[in-house]
Parts: C-alpha cells; sequence; structure tokens
C-alpha cells in the first residue's frame, strides 16, 4: 500500500522504529481523532469559534506526530482563524478535510502496523 497520508519514516523516527511504540500513537490516534471530530462539529454548531480554534490546535499535534504535515499546516490556518473569527464559512469544509484525511490515515497506519507485525 502507498501512503499518501501518513509518513512512516517520520513515524519510525518519532518511535525509534519500535513497532510495539507505533501501535500504542496508532491507538491513540484512533481515538482521538473519533473524539476531536465529533467535538468540532459541536463546537462548530455552538458557534464557539474560540474553543473550536483551541481544538484545532490541539489535533494540528496530534496529526503532526503520524508525519501529516499537509493537514497540520491546514489546522494551523483553522486555529488561527477560528481564535480569531475570521472567515467562519469556511470552518465546516476545514471539518470535513480533517475527518476525511484522518480516516483515511487511520487506515494506511493500521496497515503499517500489521505489516510490520507479520515481519517480526
Amino acid at each position: 500500500m502507498a501512503y499518501q497520508y501518513i509518513n512512516p519514516e517520520y513515524l519510525d523516527s518519532v518511535s525509534a522504529g519500535d513497532t510495539e511504540i507505533v501501535r500504542e500513537l496508532v491507538d491513540m490516534f484512533r481515538s482521538q481523532i473519533e473524539e476531536t471530530q465529533n467535538e468540532m462539529r459541536t463546537l462548530l454548531d455552538k458557534k464557539d469559534y474560540n474553543s473550536l480554534g483551541l481544538l484545532a490546535h490541539k489535533a494540528k499535534s496530534s496529526v503532526l506526530i503520524m508525519g501529516m504535515a499537509d493537514l497540520g499546516s491546514l489546522l494551523k490556518t483553522f486555529e488561527i482563524q477560528a481564535r480569531e473569527g475570521i472567515e467562519p464559512h469556511k470552518y465546516e469544509s476545514y471539518i470535513d478535510q480533517f475527518s476525511r484525511e484522518t480516516s483515511e490515515a487511520v487506515k494506511e497506519l493500521e496497515d503499517l502496523v500489521s505489516k510490520r507485525l507479520i515481519r517480526e
């Protein structure tokens, strides 16, 4: 599988190539992402843009650990705009992109871990 969303080399540098650490990171990422996706939509519905910006900041850290630099950049933009209440008409598309890309990343991460466990 060619990885479009994650960067296995970056993940290896973070985990020192330890498959068990990668597996733990993937498990944490999977649970955080689902919660974050739901919370983003709730905050958007409430128009709580400052909290949405803070959540985008937190999400940015999670995706960067998985080597998702492009999504990290988008979340940085989202964070700044939301905290300042600038261009709220774009927030839903940011959340949609975050949800789509992190869901695909989870599939890639699961594939990566399963392939490494088979090799061990």
